[in-house]
């Protein structure tokens, strides 16, 4: 699957992204040409400074000045780091911008540029292609982005995507938009050997959603064979690869399959879109870790999509079959029994792994966020994620379909999931 994996890779970003372990030190001749006077965004952690060595002695090499140190973006990327960091950037003469961090940094990056080149609320540039449209009425540019990852995890760096979080209502909301994609992506494997298991398992299962939501919204479209192949690539190294990651942290083939598996994710929601999971998981961010949300709840959005995809289903189903989490006969359930049996199976891997199975298990977990999770389903800024969904749902039809799902993850009762007929 390593073979498979760095194909699929080849193929979507060419030489045009830089992966690998031990590449930071190229940096300088990978990006040279494009800027030479650098904002660096940085997320530090244990063991950052060797990376950030290679990093600025790259850069010094290629003739390129960091003219500003800003400090990156917390967890789910705060609208107050947002501001903070636009606010470093507009103070600096940069015409190039270096992030290096995890996913909230990267993405805390890509808005912040955006402020500081166009101007304007952030609220402006939620939904899709806002950020497209100013640039063509305004004729300015953005800034070419330098975006080096650090956690196998959201795969930012490679997508269109910039997930912002309002702490004060506990919501997520996304700008989507091509013109955001970093110009320079770059993942040195090596950075995520001193990442903690937290983080660890969270990114894993992040990449997982990506890849199970796209390949369950794509069901039926001319794009599936595509999103087939890369999903389930992804789906697959997570399985088999992460509870090795939980039995030995050290296990570099396991990292590398983690990492890969993470940019397949990043891969597949550059060729669709995630829905059922991400959707409920941006009401959750007070409370649940992302990628632990997304796990937890496309078990059950799993159930409920079961009827209309079932090829889709099935084949996720075989992935934790074969790694021994499912003992039922596939090949012959249908409809939702498919999906209560691949549910199952997944709840099997997040118990092995340590992962909760249902949110009553979620410390300070309340009826209000389902009710939050509700209300946003029906929030135009986030309807991509609705229009993404397999079983078409319309905003009049939140409360009776997705309100089960949500009362069944709640207390961890398949039975309570309604399917549409």
């Amino acid at each position: 699957m390593f073979e498979e994996a760095y194909r699929l890779i080849k193929d979507f970003k060419g030489d045009g992204y830089l992966f690998g372990e031990n590449v930071l030190k190229d940096i300088g001749d990978f990006i040279g040409g494009s800027g030479n006077r650098a904002a660096l965004v940085i997320s530090r952690f244990p063991g950052c400074e060797d990376h950030l060595a290679l990093i600025r002695g790259s850069l010094q090499s290629a003739g390129i000045a960091i003219t500003v140190e800003i400090e990156g973006a917390g967890p789910n990327a705060p609208r107050e780091d947002l501001f903070r960091i636009a606010d470093g950037l507009q103070a600096s003469d940069y015409d190039l911008l270096i992030s290096f961090g995890g996913g909230s940094t990267i993405d805390a990056a890509k808005a912040a540029d955006v402020l500081v080149r166009l101007g304007g609320e952030i609220d402006d540039y939620f939904g899709t292609g806002q950020v497209s449209a100013k640039l063509a009425e305004s004729g300015r540019r953005l800034t070419p982005h330098v975006a080096i990852q650090t956690a196998a995890s959201s795969g930012a760096h490679l997508t269109k995507y910039s997930n912002i979080t309002d702490k004060a209502t506990g919501q997520k909301k996304l700008i989507v938009d091509e013109a955001i994609v970093p110009q320079f992506p770059i993942f040195d494997y090596l950075t995520t050997h001193s990442a903690p298991p937290a983080l660890t398992l969270d990114g894993a299962l992040d990449g997982i959603a990506h890849s199970l939501e796209v390949l369950y919204g794509a069901a039926g479209k001319e794009a599936y064979p595509q999103i087939r192949e890369i999903a389930l690539t992804g789906i697959h190294l997570v399985v088999n690869y992460l509870p090795r990651l939980v039995s030995d942290p050290k296990d570099s083939e396991a990292r590398k399959a983690i990492c890969m598996a993470t940019d397949l994710g990043g891969y597949a929601i550059m060729v669709g879109g995630t829905n059922g999971g991400h959707l409920t998981s941006f009401s959750l961010v007070d409370v649940l870790s992302h990628g632990r949300a997304c796990a937890l709840l496309n078990s059950y959005y799993t159930v409920f999509f079961a009827p209309a995809i079932e090829e889709p289903v099935r084949s996720v189903g075989r992935i934790f079959k074969d790694a021994g989490y499912i003992q039922a006969d596939l090949e012959v359930l249908r409809g939702k029994d498919l999906g209560v049996a691949v549910a199952e199976g997944m709840f099997r891997f997040a118990e092995a792994i340590g992962f909760p199975t249902r949110l009553e298990q979620v410390q300070n977990i309340s009826e209000e966020h389902i009710t939050r999770a509700l209300a946003a389903a029906k929030d135009p800024q986030l309807k991509m994620k609705l229009e993404n969904m397999p079983v078409p749902l319309t905003a009049g039809m939140i409360d009776d379909y997705m309100g089960p799902v949500l009362q069944a993850a709640m207390h961890g009762d398949l039975a309570l999931i309604k399917t549409v007929s």
